[in-house]
């Protein structure tokens, strides 16, 4: 590259994503809670809509995403004219940015927030703002003293990755009227569906003009490794996002896909079921081994350490038996492990080990 051919200013300050570990080396068998995923994958009628899907892998798919925003509107109750497609729920996150934010406006994130909103408003050249959290749980008080004339967008995710915390409706509502009149405060929901009786902030969009949900189909619907998400706004924030929407952003597959899996109601229920029953096991069995514990809300539990030295070394006794969990350091949590909760069998594997560590260690 020429000294004369640059990116855009910011660019280069971007950290790269580093997503969750698939592979320890010398192992040829693992257990993966890196990545919140779906022990029980994708449903079965999801992967028969991904089958014939293959017949027409030589047609463009629809643009417009009608028929997965009719489905989706059917089953959260909702209008699907106020629904926009993408590309995982990151894309909205990115499309949001781009319309919004830009040089010389700020973008507020909490402290343990998914690493995407900075990167985002980074892309898009506007200035991340860092709020603090308290009890890793988002601070609204924090957020609302930190807003400005300058402020844009502010992101929040609710339940939280990686803590598993939320907030309630009523703070919500109470950051969502605290703004200032220029920004618009997005819910990230990629882990809603795991909070019970929670909509993932579906009424506050439909009863304000500056609120919008994202929201994802790689967690319950196990479908990770197709990418696709979705967002709902009103009607005028989702005009402006669809036009610098790739008209072709989600593949026929994955349009196809993702409509079969949420009309799984059964099947999602099932995965929620079994959701809070291991995750309320594996949080209890953590704190009886005298780690730390937040109630979790989502389809991970965060174990907290003494020190990060004992978080890496534990970490590491998990790899040599062959289990990948997720390091948080770059959350800004060096002291903590996120945890994936998976099936039964994986849940009291990994609880057992982490109990010879601990008991090793005392």
């Amino acid at each position: 590259m020429t000294n004369k051919i640059k990116p855009q200013p910011g660019i280069l300050d971007i950290a790269l994503y580093q997503g969750g570990a698939s592979a320890i080396a010398g192992k040829t068998q693992v257990l993966k809670l890196s990545s919140n995923e779906n022990p029980h994958g994708a449903s079965d009628a999801a992967k028969a809509a991904f089958q014939r899907a293959v017949h027409e892998l030589h047609r463009y798919p629809s643009t417009d995403h009608a028929a997965l925003r009719k489905a989706i509107a059917g089953v959260y109750k909702l209008d699907q004219d106020h629904i926009i497609c993408g590309v995982g729920s990151d894309e909205i996150i990115h499309f949001l940015c781009q319309a919004y934010a830009g040089k010389g406006d700020e973008v507020i994130h909490t402290e343990h927030g998914f690493l995407m909103y900075r990167i985002s408003a980074m892309a898009a050249g506007a200035t991340p703002v860092e709020v603090a959290e308290r009890d890793r749980t988002v601070d609204v008080d924090a957020i609302l003293a930190a807003c400005s004339k300058k402020t844009r967008l502010v992101f929040i995710a609710n339940p939280a990755n990686p803590t598993g915390t939320m907030i309630s409706q009523a703070e919500m509502a109470r950051l969502a009227d605290g703004l200032p009149p220029q920004a618009i405060l997005v819910l990230d929901g990629a882990y809603a569906e795991f909070a019970e009786g929670y909509d993932g902030g579906a009424a506050l969009v439909e009863s304000r003009d500056n609120v919008v949900m994202t929201r994802t189909f790689s967690k319950l619907y196990g479908l990770g490794g197709l990418r696709v998400g979705w967002g709902y706004a009103p009607r005028e924030i989702i005009d402006v996002l669809n036009r610098i929407r790739g008209p072709f952003n989600l593949s026929g597959v994955a349009l196809a896909t993702a409509e079969a899996a949420v009309r799984d109601l059964d099947f999602s229920a099932k995965c929620r079921a079994d959701n809070a029953r291991w995750r309320g096991w594996l949080v209890a069995a953590l704190r009886d081994v005298g780690l730390g514990c937040d109630e979790s809300h989502a389809n991970f539990v965060l174990a907290r350490f003494a020190s990060p030295a004992e978080a890496e070394a534990c970490d590491l006794r998990l790899q040599s038996e062959g289990i990948i969990v997720r390091r948080v350091a770059s959350y800004k949590l060096p002291d903590c492990l996120r945890i994936t909760v998976g099936d039964e069998a994986a849940c009291r594997r990994v609880a057992h080990i982490i109990g010879q560590f601990k008991g090793e260690g005392a």
